[in-house]
């Protein structure tokens, strides 16, 4: 694959701008995989679906889009699965990882960042890149007042957080 470890990704969300940086010497597939979506579109019109105070915001499922599919929200991917790439890197407030289900290799689009210290999901989740820029969008984005969620879990925001788009684009360019 050809990463280009210079490249960040810009969050634009309707809490404002966050800006990731990857790590592609860890997580390189993960990596590429995210960045290949975003420059698709895939994440355009998404929403933060799950807000979980001092714990992570969780975004990257399609099924967003539609509110008449929220019933499902959560269950929503590119259509397959990439392989784990368990690291050393800790999930700390700040790092972005990949959502799966129980089985190891079963993550797709759907991402999360944490809000706090999440030392429980290393080597159980793929780190692949931490914020250099945003950490008070994320911090507002995480103080979203939360409803019940179909599952009974206090994590359904009660206002829309957006995902307006995801875009690559070269560390340089960031003024």
């Amino acid at each position: 694959m050809n990463s280009t470890p210079n490249e960040v990704a810009v969050i634009t969300t309707t809490a404002g701008e966050m800006v990731v940086a990857f790590w592609s010497d860890v997580a390189p597939q993960t990596v590429d995989n995210f960045k290949k979506l975003a420059k698709q579109g895939f994440y355009d019109g998404t929403c933060f679906h799950r807000i979980m105070k001092d714990f992570m915001i969780q975004g990257g499922d399609p099924l967003t889009k539609d509110a008449r599919a929220e019933d499902r929200w959560g269950t929503g991917g590119p259509g397959y699965q990439i392989k784990a790439e368990f690291n050393p890197r800790p999930h700390v407030c700040g790092v972005i990882s990949m959502a799966r289900s129980r089985h190891p290799d079963s993550a797709g689009s759907q991402f999360f960042i944490c809000l706090g210290d999440a030392r429980f999901l290393d080597n159980q989740y793929t780190a692949f890149g931490e914020l250099i820029r945003g950490d008070d969008v994320l911090g507002k984005i995480g103080d979203t007042p939360v409803a019940a969620s179909n599952s009974g879990e206090r994590s359904k925001p009660a206002v829309r957080v957006g995902v307006e788009s995801v875009k690559i684009v070269p560390a340089e360019s960031l003024k």
